[in-house]
């Protein structure tokens, strides 16, 4: 399969990747509005949101836009079962373990796409790519625990189970993309549809619906177009293409990047952890760009 006119370079990609991030560090203020609603609903509206307009921009181009859609069945089952299920045992995470140990179980997948990304071919484990993703991680863990102690209660075990399968789907979702690199990044909004639907079926059989009020609405529309709709269009292009290494590394950004969101908007306090997540992350980043090809 040859590449497709207007493929991105791996520069390009690799910025793609990068927005990606940006966008999903958004999701938390988004989220907080909507954390009155039952989270498989939540998913499966923000999914609906994302591939029903992404299809809609695919239709208005006519018959060359849907034939973006049309791709091989790996790439299409890959991308369905790594949306779905990367969210769903999100969730169940959540729902067995404490929020914090959860989170910092599931913000693995940026160091595991660092060590599979070497398995691919041509690619090899840089000693500083590890070390910039390792200050990456600390920074998280800084930021997460404000420097207090943290211990993983056995009693919680199918959570954090829950929590290292999610990061371990996304991880391994982000570099077995690269074998569909020809696939138009676009492609990703049919999964998108598959995914609402199953998200739509999971709330009506374990969740009660709640009419959600205009300001929900407004952030699910948000949502659907932003974190959970273009980020991934942008996150496929840069798993396809892009420096996955780097990309990795960068990954923890978005909690960061998140946090300081919430504090700009009153959601959260200033605390002295939070200046030295950035500065760990800021160190790591500048340690795996000279370690890797420049983007």
């Amino acid at each position: 399969m040859h590449a497709a006119p207007g493929t991105p370079s791996a520069t390009a990609a690799t910025l793609h990747g990068i927005a990606a991030i940006v966008l999903w560090s958004s999701l938390a203020v988004l989220a907080l509005g909507t954390s009155a609603l039952p989270p498989f609903q939540v998913l499966a509206t923000s999914f609906g949101i994302a591939g029903v307009v992404g299809t809609l921009v695919l239709v208005a181009k006519g018959r060359a836009g849907l034939a973006v859609l049309r791709q091989p069945i790996g790439a299409f089952v890959l991308a369905t079962v790594a949306l779905y299920g990367y969210h769903a045992l999100y969730f169940v995470a959540f729902r067995h373990a404490p929020a914090l140990e959860a989170n910092l179980v599931n913000y693995l997948w940026p160091l595991l796409i660092v060590v599979f990304a070497a398995l691919l071919p041509g690619e090899r484990l840089r000693a500083g790519a590890v070390a910039g993703t390792l200050l990456g991680l600390a920074g998280v863990v800084v930021m997460l625990t404000r420097g207090q102690s943290l211990a993983l209660d056995p009693a919680h075990r199918a959570g954090y189970l829950a929590a290292f399968a999610a990061a371990l789907t996304w991880a391994t979702y982000s570099v077995l993309n690269r074998r569909y690199r020809d696939v138009p990044s676009a492609a990703v909004f049919a999964p998108c549809l598959v995914v609402a639907t199953l998200a739509l079926a999971t709330h009506l059989a374990f969740e009660t619906s709640v009419e959600p009020t205009s300001m929900q609405w407004g952030m699910l529309v948000l949502m659907g177009l932003g974190p959970g709709g273009a980020a991934f269009w942008l996150w496929d292009s840069g798993t396809k293409r892009g420096n996955l290494a780097l990309l990795g590394t960068l990954s923890y950004a978005a909690p960061l990047l998140s946090t300081l969101l919430l504090l700009a908007s009153g959601r959260v306090e200033a605390h002295p952890a939070q200046a030295v997540a950035v500065a760990l992350l800021v160190l790591g980043a500048w340690i795996s760009v000279r370690s890797t090809r420049v983007i």
